[in-house]
């Protein structure tokens, strides 16, 4: 390739992109633009992809769907972090002739941060920290974990991560999904049961299925009408696994105590967003996967495919 390559590298909310990763062999070779704000628009993304002929994507912040894609004619290589994402329509990559590649992953980020927001809620330490910074001291009473019952929804590797902890705990875990089998729930240690089961029983759901068309909306708001009023509701997974509008007004009646999530049907979570407002919410910016070394995976590898597609 004679002509110097344009590289755009796509939402590095951090500004990390050239600390945790070599990319002088690269910048000698291709002139690399990183972008570190978010477009929503397509418009607005077509226009800024339009010059670059490589771009790195991070995650699904950005989704490349069939219509932004048709109107990239300089596109040749797209990279994604992580080893899939939902929001690339791979079969218009393919029938435009565009090179996927995806990254490395380092799968102990999810859990590790699951269950930081499990404690976090448990013992109100958002609260509590507001409040000390008020000039208060011990204004709630925690919720113990010992004896409590822990539903996981979707016992995959980050789900039986969770059930692993909930364990050491001495809580009781029980789990659903779709294809869940007796065996695998008694390999990993818990109860199966029924959704409807789960939902009545657990003082703490959390959820770890991938979105599909047959998970979207797993939870809905007769879902959430079965939980217990001093039950919490957990999602590190995906946004759209549950009604979002049921979420929002059952938090809002406070029919069940609280819930903590890292993610939503729109990201970044607008401005005016009630989560941001419930004082029964503690909302996150989804960085369920944001730890130095997967970053440092993600930009490494990243880094490694542009180079092997350099160099043909």
């Amino acid at each position: 390739m004679s002509e110097r390559i344009e590289i755009a590298v796509l939402d590095d909310y951090q500004d990390v992109a050239f600390t945790l990763a070599d990319w002088s062999v690269v910048r000698q070779r291709a002139n690399v633009t990183v972008f570190n704000d978010h477009l929503a628009d397509e418009n607005d993304v077509i226009t800024r992809l339009l010059p670059f002929q490589v771009v790195c994507v991070m995650r699904e912040r950005t989704p490349l769907t069939r219509q932004i894609l048709s109107k990239l004619p300089n596109l040749k290589l797209i990279i994604s972090t992580g080893r899939r994402n939902a929001s690339i329509d791979e079969k218009a990559v393919a029938e435009l002739g565009i090179t996927l590649k995806t990254t490395g992953y380092i799968g102990s980020g999810a859990p590790e941060f699951t269950w930081a927001m499990l404690m976090a809620i448990a013992r109100n330490i958002p609260l509590e920290n507001e409040n000390l910074r008020k000039g208060l001291w011990q204004t709630t009473i925690a919720t113990d974990l010992i004896g409590k019952t822990i539903g996981i929804i979707g016992l995959g590797n980050i789900g039986a991560k969770i059930a692993a902890y909930a364990r050491v705990f001495d809580m009781n875990v029980i789990a659903w999904s779709e294809n869940l089998t007796e065996e695998k729930a008694a390999a990993a240690g818990v109860k199966l049961v029924s959704k409807e089961t789960l939902l009545k029983e657990a003082d703490f759901v959390t959820i770890h299925l991938v979105l599909s068309d047959r998970s979207r909306g797993i939870i809905q708001q007769t879902d959430l009408d079965l939980m217990k009023p001093s039950a919490y509701l957990i999602n590190t997974s995906r946004g759209p696994l549950i009604d979002e509008a049921a979420l929002i007004s059952t938090l809002q009646q406070k029919k069940i105590a609280g819930a903590a999530v890292d993610v939503y049907d729109t990201e970044p979570l607008p401005a005016n967003h009630p989560f941001r407002k419930l004082d029964n919410v503690l909302a996150t910016p989804h960085i369920g996967y944001v730890t130095e070394k997967t970053y440092k995976l993600f930009y490494e590898d990243t880094v490694t495919e542009i180079l092997n597609w350099l160099n043909g």
